[in-house]
C-alpha cells in the first residue's frame, strides 16, 4: 500500500485548536499560517496548553491580517496587529522580535486562561534559527516548539492504541491523532517506519527529517474537554523511551518552498536508513 497524505492540519494559534485543511502552501517557517500567533506573558515568555490546558479549546481562524479567536461560552474577539513590538521566547529559545496584538485580544485571552497574557505575532521579521546539530544554515521556523513541520502516521497511532488497550490504562484509549498535533497525517506503511526516514517527498515538496518528536504533557490532554490523563505518555514510556524522553512522530524541514501539498498526495521516501534502534534521529543534517 503506498504512503498517502490523509489529513493536513495547521494551528494558527500556538496551543489553540487545529484547523483541518485540504491543501497547504509550504513555506520556510512551515505550512502557511501555522503557529504564526502565540500567547505570551508580560515578560514575553511563551504560554502554552502545558500550563493552561484551556488554550486547546480556543478556535483560531485567519481574518484578513488578524486572527479571530472563539471559545464556547466566551464569545469571540478579532485580534488585530498593533504597531508595538516585543522580544518573545518560545520556551528557552530566543529572544525573537515579534509583533503584538491590540489590547482587546489580550483582555479576552487573559480572562479565558485566568492569567495576565498578551498575544504575539510572527511576521516577516520573526525567525527562529534551528538547532545546527540537526539542520542546515538558513533553516528556521516561527513559534513552533521544534521544527517547521510535524508528520505522523496512522500505522504508528494504531500500534500505540494497541499497546494502551493491553495496558493498565486501557480506559483512556483509544486516542485520537489530534493528541499529537501533527501537520501531516500519513496512511500506509508499518508502525514507526518513519523513524528510518531521512528525506521524503510529499507531492511536489521535498523535506528533510532532522529528528523524531519528543512528546510532552500536552499529549495527555483531551482536545475536546481539556481534561488531562496519563496516556499516551505512560505507554510511550514503556515502549518508546530513549534519552529520558518519549517519542512519536517525525519532524520535517522543507527543502522545496512555495509548493502546495494536498490530501491524497503520495508520499515518497527518498532516503532511509536500514533500521532505527534508539531515538529516531539521523546522524547528520
Amino acid at each position: 500500500m503506498p504512503l498517502t497524505v490523509v489529513a493536513i492540519w495547521r494551528y494558527p494559534l500556538k496551543s489553540g485548536r487545529g484547523e483541518r485543511l485540504e491543501s497547504a502552501v509550504v513555506e520556510r517557517l512551515g505550512l502557511a499560517g501555522d503557529r504564526r500567533w502565540m500567547v505570551v506573558d508580560r515578560a514575553g515568555q511563551s504560554v502554552t496548553a502545558r500550563e493552561h490546558p484551556r488554550l486547546l479549546l480556543v478556535d483560531a481562524t485567519q481574518e484578513g491580517e488578524g486572527l479571530r479567536l472563539t471559545a464556547a461560552g466566551h464569545g469571540s474577539v478579532l485580534a488585530e496587529p498593533a504597531a508595538e513590538r516585543a522580544a518573545v521566547r518560545v520556551h528557552s529559545n530566543g529572544p525573537l522580535d515579534a509583533g503584538l496584538a491590540a489590547p482587546e485580544a489580550d483582555e479576552w485571552l487573559s480572562e479565558w486562561v485566568g492569567a495576565d497574557v498578551r498575544l504575539a505575532r510572527a511576521d516577516r521579521g520573526t525567525r527562529r534559527v534551528l538547532d545546527p546539530s540537526f539542520t542546515r544554515p538558513g533553516d528556521s521556523t516561527g513559534f513552533a516548539d521544534a521544527y517547521p513541520v510535524l508528520a505522523a502516521t496512522e500505522a504508528s497511532l494504531g500500534r500505540v492504541n494497541e499497546w494502551i488497550a493491553g495496558g493498565p490504562l486501557a480506559a483512556e484509549g483509544p486516542l485520537d491523532m489530534r493528541r499529537f498535533r501533527p501537520n501531516v497525517v500519513i496512511a500506509g506503511g508499518e508502525p514507526f517506519d518513519e523513524d528510518r526516514w531521512r528525506r521524503i517527498r510529499i507531492g511536489a515538496a521535498a523535506f528533510r527529517s532532522p529528528k523524531g518528536s519528543a512528546r510532552c504533557v500536552m499529549t495527555t490532554t483531551d482536545p475536546d474537554t481539556a481534561a488531562r490523563g496519563k496516556e499516551p505518555l505512560a505507554t510511550l514510556a514503556r515502549h518508546r523511551r530513549w534519552d529520558g524522553k518519549t517519542w512519536f512522530g517525525m519532524n520535517l524541514v522543507p527543502d522545496t518552498l512555495d509548493a502546495v501539498i494536498r490530501v491524497g498526495d503520495e508520499v515518497e521516501v527518498i532516503e532511509a536508513v536500514e533500521s532505527a534502534d534508539g531515538p529516531p534521529r539521523p546522524d547528520a543534517a
